[in-house]
């Protein structure tokens, strides 16, 4: 049995070469995007969902308030800014920043909901109401009898 050092021992490669450099770097490039772009789509939805459901929350503060204190409650829909202002008696009492908060566009068949005491819809037109981020949107539909569906 002969020693010899093993820088002159018979070892195989060592390295890789280029090509497969490039290779492995693409397969990983090419996984990462179209992971990165499922993620994208996904936060999306979570937030146009989370959007609807605090404009069906505001809705349904405005429909409780409007109860409460026996008197017409509007909500007045911004889509320019994407916010949602409660008011009672000329006064807002509070405020929905949707596209601060989520990051979302709005849209809305109508520009207000007036509820009444007894929480009622006042006019004819139930209120459609989507929100919009990226490729996603979610819809929330009041109905004139104040019912909020998601």
């Amino acid at each position: 049995m002969s020693l010899t050092p093993p820088s002159t021992r018979a070892l195989g490669r060592r390295a890789f070469t280029l090509v497969e450099v490039v290779a492995v770097a693409t397969i990983i490039g090419l996984v990462t995007f179209v992971g990165i772009g499922g993620i994208r789509h996904f936060l999306d939805r979570i937030a146009t969902r989370d959007a609807v459901r605090a404009a069906g929350g505001a809705i349904a503060r405005a429909r409780d308030e409007a109860i409460a204190s026996r008197t017409l409650v509007s909500v007045r829909i911004d889509t320019v800014a994407a916010t949602l202002t409660l008011v009672a008696g000329g006064t807002a009492f509070g405020e929905v920043a949707l596209r601060e908060v989520h990051g979302v566009s709005i849209s809305s068949n109508r520009d207000s909901i007036t509820l009444d005491a007894r929480g009622l819809g006042l006019g004819a037109a139930n209120l459609t109401f989507v929100a919009r981020r990226g490729a996603a949107a979610d819809t929330l539909v009041v109905s004139r009898l104040g019912r909020v569906r998601y």
